[in-house]
């Protein structure tokens, strides 16, 4: 194999440093450079069953083979007419082996790919995925399968038509070089040592005056017939007919006048305006500028107050005074950093129409209109397939492949934190299913694009549809998903049927072979119970019943690229022997990857973090997407533009500076009334479209667009000390961004890998905008990013396998500088804030369809231990470097406040709980915050409370949020803010005093099973300490009421001024706490009534003997009948 020599390629040699960015920027974003120099084994497995190791310890590959395999290369560029030629066999020979393999590695250990037969039980029908194989091979003997080309069509190497497998052809190539059949040289074609430039469209042919050498373009000169086609060499050479002749002038070397950007002649997408990818609206001055006015006289009034409070204490009971106090400064501080960030919200608008004019239309230098649109990568994690069902995480991967990008731009890649080989195979058969429902979606412009989805809407599914044949592709895609359920949700039986079966075999070869040996069966026989993957070999991941190297915590690094890259050009599919008719829609599919990263006792694997983080160095060596979209596993997409949404910011001028594009959470299967405030519109409507007002939005975990040039700890490009003319042409070396980094020190910053070193430039270059305007200053020139990728070898998947072991971040900058940040639960917080503070800028992307959707936990306690989380990740942010008030001065003012917030809110919990006591106290004691209700605090109290609503109302206006949301969210505010943010305040104290580690529980994701109530879990009480606060704070409010209304009414001289303020002020703690009551309460029809009787029995009891026990005694006689009441 071509890519197993340690000597290295002339694709490695080609572009070191990653300055050609037609070559390597624009036709790889992988550089397929020298890998880190660890030991690499290769064992394939033939379909026979035979071994072959292919290490350079059993193999020598200095001679015959090193130059059979390890040089063999053709490059053979497409043609302008859309034509694309095929590639060598060699190459389609080692890409079939690289997707019909599942590599493994770590620590200690050498990478194996191990050539499997089959991924999953049921047939393989779509080309690109694994396991997919065509006709029997013709060599006497052999089982095995000969190679596909990306339609399906077998792959036959010879003119005689003798059909071979790869591994038979290698051996043939190996020996002889002959045919099997006809007994005649393979030919293959002409070797190019150098891959030409096509990054303009127009390919690097002689010029007139033949000042430059044509080799390598026999093919290229010749049309279909295979004559010479002199018209296609003029277009494609730019060339003349000679003297006397007009021609077009070559003016290439010229300048546009914008930052030297390189044109061609026949280029005239330049004549059109310039038109912006994305606008930014403000929002309208009726409604901003009296919601800053507000604000500006709360902030006074605040002023006012709290002076007035502490120049007139309660000397009757200073305690009480003094308590009030310190909670009410506190409460104000509290507002100023929430309210103080929406001081200037934006909305923003994207052109979808510019965008494809721009990059996706076919020009005279682009006559196929092949995409010039950056490669993005998208991240789905998962970690338990018990908590998060694989049917959940199967449906998310299908909506991603069927999204509306480029295909081959797209990338998609699981992180499998668990290593299961349910999920394994479930996304075998997500990939299996993907080839008919991605076509669907294409054909028929389906949205949704998560099946589920999608055939759970209500409505006329027949809307807006204009084929006649949708109704009949509709109904057999849909049963043919019912099929597919039924072997996702069946797939776990089938694996332990098929492992207790394989298991049996052993145990029965293993007695075998005692009898033979004249052993003693009744020792017993010990053989260890493994789980089998579908083609009869060990699954190298976690085993049902765990043993060493195969259990959660201990397993090597798995790597299966599920779906090989597709072609460049588009493929239309057929209509015979399908069950849709294709004929005018692409039926390729992106690129798909399983990773699941080496985990062993003893490492500290960073939970989500760390499996982000092993996902950016994979898919840098595989695909090297400039931008990065991560997903939650329950997060699908809900509209397929999303991608291109964000792109318009990213693509625009300015774009450069973003290092993020974040997208707003929104969930589906919440209770209609939203009781626990699940939607969270307040902070997604409100506060994150606030702080795209300012320096952007926070990153909040998932639904997030990267640079992923930013992610790897840059600072943004400084316009000042940009590149002169010509030199947006051309990406730059790591060092030029960062002056202070040493190119001797990149290993200690990245890791050991040379590739991934390589493409970090290839991902800058790649991620800029279009040089199309004077505003941008830093760009890349047009066409730079069409010229087709380089396929796939072995090597480049065992360095992918390499860059996932355990030990691979040791002693480098991966967790603390580079990738998603270590060290908080809210990793996403701290890794948006650490990209904000080196100055780069995000932006928020709210779609007019809902970009993704995801679940959410609508029971009480899942939903408060979520809280939890995300709280005592706040406070650990708080007690870290990464403070806020620590923050540089890239960090914008109004920005820092608002990620101060994020430390401090969970604090304003101790505060809180000691202000929902108030009341009771003041009920119980006769005594109020204040001496006297006089006209001064009234006046203060109504101002501060008309400000209140007044900007509640301008926020709904300026927001969309719904009023009744806004009170949801101040209703749970308080239930939170007493439980589970106290919980979260004692365990932040006691990790960063004791070093007591904080167990991290994983958010169970609702699979929709129950038909029968879709919000079951909404009415499940489950028991949780975070539950004790809140009770007591009700019930003692409750128990005070009453007892402040029962001495009201027996006092000779009742209070009842005392009296109502109290109540109102425990009145107001309760209305708050009441979506809590009701989460106590379960369903209503299962709740007796006595039940309710019983409560308000007990609370009237209890007050009435304290009064009787503790009332007045002597001293001035009752009023009335001793023991009786008056009312006042």
């Amino acid at each position: 194999m071509a890519s197993l020599s340690g000597q290295p390629s002339k694709k490695t040699t080609r572009s070191p440093g990653g300055t050609n960015p037609g070559g390597s920027q624009g036709g790889g974003s992988n550089n397929k450079g020298t890998s880190s120099g660890q030991t690499v084994k290769f064992a394939r497995r033939t379909s026979s069953g035979r071994y072959v190791s292919l290490s350079r310890e059993d193999l020598d590959m200095s001679g015959e083979l090193s130059g059979d395999y390890m040089n063999y290369t053709v490059q053979i560029p497409p043609t302008p007419d859309n034509q694309p030629m095929d590639t060598s066999v060699a190459a389609k020979a080692e890409e079939q082996y690289v997707s019909n393999s599942l590599f493994t590695g770590g620590f200690n250990s050498v990478t194996r790919a191990h050539l499997m037969d089959k991924v999953i039980e049921s047939e393989v029908s779509h080309p690109q995925m694994a396991g997919s194989k065509g006709s029997s091979c013709s060599m006497p003997a052999c089982d095995g399968k000969i190679m596909k080309d990306e339609r399906g069509n077998d792959v036959i190497p010879c003119e005689c038509r003798f059909k071979i497998c790869r591994d038979c052809y290698m051996d043939a190539q190996k020996d002889t070089g002959l045919c099997p059949g006809c007994k005649e040289p393979y030919k293959v074609g002409d070797i190019d040592d150098e891959i030409p430039n096509f990054s303009n469209g127009a390919l690097s042919l002689p010029a007139p005056d033949g000042s430059k050498g044509d080799r390598g373009m026999s093919m290229m000169r010749r049309n279909q017939n295979g004559e010479f086609d002199h018209n296609k060499w003029l277009f494609e050479t730019q060339g003349t007919y000679g003297y006397g002749n007009a021609y077009w002038p070559d003016d290439r070397d010229g300048d546009d006048g914008d930052g030297g950007m390189q044109k061609s002649a026949l280029d005239t997408s330049t004549d059109k305006p310039w038109r912006p990818l994305s606008r930014k609206l403000p929002i309208p001055h009726s409604i901003i500028s009296p919601y800053r006015l507000l604000i500006v006289i709360r902030f006074i009034v605040l002023g006012f107050f709290l002076t007035w409070r502490i120049r007139h204490p309660n000397n009757a009971a200073m305690w009480l005074w003094m308590m009030s106090i310190v909670c009410e400064v506190w409460f104000a501080f509290s507002w100023i950093l929430d309210q103080m960030p929406k001081v200037s919200p934006v909305n923003r608008s994207t052109d979808l129409v510019v965008l494809r004019e721009k990059f996706d239309m076919p020009s005279p230098s682009n006559p196929t209109g092949r995409s010039d649109l950056p490669g993005v990568d998208m991240f789905v994690s998962t970690a338990d397939p018990e908590k998060e069902p694989v049917l959940v995480t199967a449906n998310t991967i299908l909506s991603i492949l069927a999204a509306e990008y480029p295909v081959e731009k797209l990338a998609c890649y699981v992180s499998d934190d668990g290593g299961a080989l349910l999920t394994f195979e479930a996304m075998a058969e997500a990939a299996s299913f993907a080839d008919l429902w991605v076509p669907f979606c294409r054909k028929h412009e389906i949205e949704p694009r998560n099946p589920e989805a999608y055939f759970l809407m209500k409505g006329d599914p027949t809307k807006n549809k204009k084929r006649i044949d949708f109704v009949k592709d509709r109904r057999r895609v849909k049963r043919e998903y019912d099929e597919f359920k039924v072997r996702i949700n069946g797939l776990q039986d089938s694996i332990r049927r098929r492992s207790d079966a394989f298991n049996a075999r052993e145990e029965m070869k293993m007695l075998k072979h005692m009898k033979e040996s004249g052993a003693d069966p009744s020792e017993g026989i010990k053989v260890q119970k493994a789980t089998w993957m579908a083609d009869g070999t060990h699954w190298p991941g976690t085993w049902a019943t765990p043993s060493r190297d195969h259990a959660k915590g201990d397993h090597p690094g798995i790597l299966q690229v599920m779906l090989k890259p597709p072609s460049s050009d588009p493929l239309m599919g057929g209509g015979e022997d399908k069950l849709l008719d294709c004929s005018d829609v692409d039926i390729r599919l992106p690129m798909f990857v399983y990773v699941s990263r080496e985990k062993r006792p003893g490492y500290d694997h960073n939970k989500k973090a760390g499996a982000m983080n092993a996902l950016v160095r994979a898919s840098a060596i595989l695909s090297n997407g400039p931008f990065i979209l991560n997903l939650d596993c329950d997060h699908y997409i809900n509209n397929s533009l999303a991608i291109r949404e964000g792109m318009c910011f990213m693509m625009d001028r300015g774009g450069e500076d973003i290092c993020y594009i974040q997208f707003p959470q929104r969930f589906e299967g919440i209770d209609p009334s939203d009781r626990y405030a699940n939607h969270n519109t307040v902070f997604f409507d409100g506060n994150m479209r606030a702080l795209d007002g300012l320096q952007g939005p926070m990153y909040v975990g998932t639904g997030c667009m990267f640079r992923r040039f930013a992610l790897y700890g840059f600072d943004p490009t400084q316009h000042d000390k940009s590149p002169q003319k010509g030199a947006e042409a051309q990406a730059l070396k790591a060092t030029d961004f960062d002056p202070d980094l040493d190119v001797n020190l990149l290993p200690k910053r990245f890791g050991n890998s040379t590739m991934l070193s390589e493409s970090i430039p290839i991902a800058e270059f790649q991620g800029r905008p279009i040089a199309d305007h004077p505003a941008v200053k830093y760009g890349r020139p047009p066409g730079a990013l069409r010229a087709p990728k380089e396929p796939l070898d072995a090597t480049t998947v065992a360095e992918a396998v390499s860059v996932i072991s355990c030990w691979y971040e040791d002693k480098t900058e991966w967790g603390d500088r580079v990738g998603w940040i270590y060290g908080s639960v809210t990793e996403d917080v701290v890794t948006g804030y650490r990209m904000h503070n080196r100055g780069w800028r995000s932006v928020y992307c709210i779609t007019k369809r809902d970009a993704f959707r995801g679940s959410a936990p609508i029971n009480l306690t899942d939903r408060l231990h979520q809280v939890l989380r995300w709280a005592t990740g706040s406070v650990e942010i708080f007690f870290s470097g990464n403070n806020a008030l620590l923050a540089s001065r890239k960090l914008n003012v109004l920005q820092r406040l608002a990620y101060l917030n994020v430390g401090v809110y969970p604090f304003t919990s101790l505060f809180l709980i000691i202000y929902c006591f108030l009341p009771a106290l003041s009920l119980i004691s006769g005594q109020f915050i204040v001496a006297e209700l006089n006209v001064a605090f009234l006046f203060f109290l109504l101002t501060i409370s008309l400000c209140l609503i007044g900007l509640a109302i301008l926020e709904v206006k300026w927001s969309g949020v719904a009023l009744e949301d806004w009170w949801r969210n101040e209703q749970f505010w308080l239930i939170s803010g007493t439980s589970a943010h106290l919980a979260a305040v004692v365990q932040g104290l006691l990790k960063v005093i004791a070093g007591i580690e904080i167990s991290f529980t994983l958010t169970s994701k609702s699979a929709g099973e129950d038909e029968d109530d879709a919000f079951a879990d909404l009415y499940l009480v489950k028991w949780t300490s975070l539950m004790i606060p809140p009770i007591v704070i009700g019930m003692i409010n409750i128990i005070a009421i009453v007892y402040a209304f029962g001495r009201a009414v027996f006092s000779p001289v009742p209070e009842w001024g005392r009296f109502i303020g109290g109540a109102f002020f425990a009145f107001w703690v309760l209305a708050h706490l009441y979506p809590f009551a009701k989460g106590l309460m379960g369903r209503r029809r299962k709740t007796p009534t006595i039940v309710f009787v019983w409560s308000g029995l007990i609370a009237i009891t209890l007050s009435l003997l304290y009064i009787a026990y503790f009332g007045p005694r002597g001293g001035a006689p009752a009023q009335g009948v001793a023991g009786g009441f008056q009312f006042p």
